[in-house]
């Protein structure tokens, strides 16, 4: 969608305008004192510019349609026609203002609507040269001229898109980074807190029984992992986009992969579906970590069961995990895979569904989404290797 810089949208384009006809307005009112000057067409002219710029500051754009303010550039073109016209077809004198007048259209719209005002750009220009009998090579300038002034805008266009698309980025990128800070802040944070209880319990007690003893260490060892995984997570992003990650790819059990991610997941309420002899081949700290991902991802955003299942066919494994929530909304679907889209929130356990994806791209696989009437399913593909 094509957003116009400035004030907000169609309000900014219009008093954008508006400075530029006032300027417009006032030089015609100082050329008024030169001499041999045409007085009284100028101050047609100026009046003309001044009752624009009024027209552009004061009239109600917030509440008309965002493509109405090319009504101003319409109005220019007359103005310019009739300056053209009046001055013995010199079009010399507002050759400038047509280029202006196209820098702002640039500035303000797509570039659609420079193409769409060049038919009546060419003729704003052409016919007061030929109602004043302009010889042929001056009225075939416009063949120069109507071009040139249609392409500033749509290079100034262009430049504004790739300004918007940067500032985009820019400002998800900073959202991300605060998600990622409060992501770093709970995950971090919760398991060191169990850690830190259990560690106080064998200081405590030391009369423990040994099975108690055992559970609480294997525990703390648990969440230990969990933090490294998370680092390991973080590290993951930088090597993706550098092209330096690397896979330790070997045979395994996707039943028992699935059932140590439930397991690594907090408060997971899944039901594995698995055959017990499935293999794949992947690398078995990132196949957990994508399933971590997923499945504390249907935790979050939909509501169980969360099923996670699995099936080999023609040459590929798919592994999905469902849940039966609300599902993703169908205008948020084309971001879910975006770099900063599908990014951390708080609450999460890993860097979203962006690192899946690269991850599952890493193994020659990949990550898609698909309703699931009702929930949301997002299914791992991954090729059969030798």
């Amino acid at each position: 969608m094509w957003r116009s810089i400035g004030f907000d949208g169609s309000a900014g384009a219009a008093r954008a305008a508006a400075g530029l006809f006032l300027l417009a307005g006032v030089l015609a009112v100082l050329g008024v004192a030169q001499p041999h000057s045409r007085g009284g067409d100028l101050l047609v002219v100026a009046v003309a510019d001044f009752c624009i710029a009024a027209a552009a500051w004061w009239a109600p754009w917030r509440r008309l349609h965002p493509r109405a303010t090319v009504a101003l550039a319409l109005a220019g073109l007359v103005v310019l026609a009739f300056s053209t016209w009046a001055f013995g077809g010199t079009a010399a004198g507002t050759g400038p203002f047509f280029v202006l007048l196209f820098a702002w259209v640039g500035l303000h719209h797509p570039p659609w609507i420079a193409y769409a005002l060049s038919p009546l750009t060419a003729a704003a220009y052409i016919a007061p040269l030929i109602a004043t009998h302009q010889p042929p090579e001056v009225v075939g300038s416009a063949v120069v001229f109507v071009p040139v002034v249609t392409a500033v805008a749509v290079l100034i266009a262009g430049r504004v898109r790739q300004w918007r698309r940067a500032q985009d980025e820019v400002a998800a990128a900073e959202r991300w980074r605060a998600s990622l800070m409060l992501t770093l802040a709970h995950d971090v944070r919760s398991p060191l807190t169990a850690v830190q209880g259990a560690l106080e319990l064998l200081d405590e007690d030391a009369g423990l029984p040994p099975e108690h003893r055992a559970r609480l260490t294997a525990a703390a060892l648990r969440q230990v992992a969990r933090i490294a995984r998370l680092a390991s997570g973080l590290l993951d992003v930088g090597r993706v986009e550098d092209g330096r990650l690397k896979l330790d790819l070997r045979p395994v059990l996707v039943r028992a992969a699935v059932a140590d991610a439930v397991l690594l997941t907090p408060q997971a309420d899944a039901v594995v579906d698995v055959e017990p002899g499935l293999t794949v081949v992947a690398d078995p700290d990132r196949l957990e970590q994508m399933l971590v991902n997923l499945i504390g991802n249907a935790m979050r955003h939909g509501a169980a069961p969360i099923c996670v299942s699995a099936s080999a066919s023609g040459g590929t494994t798919t592994i999905a995990v469902r849940d039966h929530g609300p599902g993703v909304p169908p205008d948020a679907v084309s971001a879910l895979f975006s770099r900063y889209g599908g990014g951390a929130a708080p609450h999460s356990v890993g860097l979203g569904l962006w690192i899946v994806r690269e991850l599952a791209r890493a193994h020659d696989g990949d990550l898609t989404y698909e309703p699931a009437h009702p929930g949301a399913c997002f299914v791992i593909s991954l090729p059969a290797r030798p």
